[in-house]
């Protein structure tokens, strides 16, 4: 799972560099923990890695480039990325 995160932080810091490579690899694990935390409060069964790896990529995909756009307006991720440059 650790290199699937690592590949898609890499992807993610390439369409954002507003982002570190530190920010995007804490990106890709929130996106995988929530995605994977929502699907099992409604119910849904595991479907293992690979389901998860393809829904994060298509959101870096879609969402990736104005990501850090996000945490200006949702204080749940605005704490973890305070320090930040891109929001000084």
């Amino acid at each position: 799972m650790q290199e699937s995160i690592q590949r898609l932080a890499e992807r993610l810091y390439d369409k954002n560099k507003t982002l570190t490579i530190d920010d995007a690899r804490t990106w890709v694990e929130l996106l995988w923990e929530d995605f994977e935390a929502t699907r099992a409060k409604a119910g849904r069964g595991y479907e293992g890695q690979k389901v998860t790896e393809d829904i994060v990529t298509r959101w870096i995909e879609n969402y990736g480039p104005r990501l850090h756009e996000f945490v200006e307006n949702n204080q749940k991720y605005k704490r973890l990325f305070e320090k930040k440059q891109y929001l000084q």
